[in-house]
């Protein structure tokens, strides 16, 4: 029983004088004051001293800034989904194969160095598609002014600049929002999302701003990435000299019983237009973009619309002039929330794939016009940081680009497993 005694002191101990991170004279005397009480032996003191050597020389690497460094802060977001989609094409002789997955969304590991002055570091990496998501540095003058330099999303849209991947409501973001900002692969445009540049923003009594100055390309992997995408990295060619600009201008506020906010942004993409994935010939895109929110008690409203001026962007004599706009109302009660939302895409000519706005659901074939139901509840166990969600999509693409009658279907659910920290 001593002997489990003099144990969970020794442990107090060098708790105690490890977390004091100090090894000096008054550390000695204490430790040779048990000892010659006997409640360490010469063995227990040994070992008592090597930990607390450990755990000041692990203080001293953490520390080593402190005259620098201020604070970090560590961050984190797993996503866990369930994708079961199918997909039917009228006519076809044989549908695609279904999408039956258990995937990764997003593994983001996350730090924040805060160096005082105003100045900051951000970095955050998805590991789960090896790319970035965020890494920038950071002056803050004030909250009316804030300059970042690096890499992040370009100011455009509710959906992909305000709402963050954590806070989806709908799990995934709507086909309207994947259509213009995700890569181009022929059809989208990749007019928004990641961008490397120089960002200014603030706000002031509800009103919000941004600009931006950047790369043109989108892009958020390290490298080539196996592709001809420049990555993070950069590089000098024809379709990436030529610098983007954005905007977005806010005001949001509250009254009795609610809150409100509404935002425009826009953004002009030199030499990132023109027919299918060929880029860098001259042809620019400028998108334009209008959202609002509405929350009342446990309702929130919330819609966005979307259009685009693709230069030459069907083909070499005709332009594209892509809109879309989704609307999703949710109403929560407690931990419990349903959700619908409805989003419409018209590719003005340039073609859209049920792929390209469905995430995960099989091809259905390049047509004119894409719309999506999506209706589920979300479980939110604590608070936003622990969350399970549940719906049911329905995809509908139609009309060829000859202008033919056509359709195709895409049905199915999607459920996604969230933890923040």
């Amino acid at each position: 029983m001593a002997n489990i005694s003099s144990r969970w002191l020794a442990c107090t101990a060098a708790l105690t004088l490890g977390a004091s991170s100090l090894f000096g004279q008054e550390s000695k005397a204490l430790i040779d004051a048990l000892v010659k009480k006997g409640i360490l032996s010469d063995d227990d003191a040994k070992q008592l001293v090597a930990e607390i050597s450990k755990t000041e020389a692990a203080t001293e690497v953490s520390t080593s800034n402190d005259k620098i460094l201020k604070k970090l802060t560590l961050t984190g977001r797993i996503q866990v989904q369930y994708d079961g989609l199918s997909t039917s094409v009228d006519g076809a002789s044989a549908n695609p194969a279904s999408t039956e997955q258990f995937l990764l969304r997003r593994v983001y590991i996350g730090a924040k160095a805060e160096f005082g002055d105003g100045l900051s570091g951000t970095i955050n990496y998805d590991f789960a598609n090896s790319s970035f998501d965020a890494a920038f540095m950071e002056w803050k003058q004030s909250d009316q002014l804030i300059i970042d330099a690096g890499f992040r999303k370009a100011p455009l849209g509710l959906e992909e600049w305000v709402t963050s991947s954590g806070n989806l409501r709908a799990i995934e973001r709507s086909p309207a929002t994947r259509y213009f900002v995700e890569s181009n692969n022929g059809r989208r445009l990749g007019a928004g999302s990641y961008r490397t540049g120089l960002y200014a923003s603030g706000s002031d009594s509800g009103f919000t701003y941004t600009f931006a100055v950047t790369d043109p390309q989108r892009d958020e992997f390290s490298s080539l990435n196996g592709n001809s995408d420049p990555g993070v990295q950069g590089s000098g060619t024809a379709s990436t000299n030529k610098m983007a600009v954005w905007g977005n201008l806010g005001y949001g506020g509250k009254f009795e019983g609610g809150s409100y906010k509404a935002g425009v942004s826009s953004g002009f993409l030199p030499d990132q237009g023109g027919p299918g994935a060929t880029i860098g010939q001259g042809n620019g895109i400028t998108v334009y973009d209008a959202y609002g929110v509405v929350t009342v008690g446990g309702l929130d409203v919330e819609a966005e619309y979307l259009s685009a001026e693709d230069h030459h962007g069907v083909s070499a004599t005709r332009d594209a002039k892509p809109s879309g706009y989704w609307i999703q109302p949710a109403y929560r009660v407690g931990q419990w929330e349903a959700v619908m939302r409805y989003s419409n895409v018209n590719s003005d000519g340039r073609g859209v794939n049920i792929s390209d706005g469905t995430r995960s659901a099989p091809s259905g074939g390049t047509m004119d016009k894409m719309s999506e139901w999506y209706v589920g509840g979300n479980w939110y166990i604590i608070s936003n940081d622990v969350k399970l969600q549940l719906g049911y999509i329905h995809s509908e693409s139609k009309d060829t680009l000859t202008g033919a009658a056509a359709k195709a279907k895409a049905d199915g659910v999607r459920s996604q497993m969230q933890i923040n920290f």
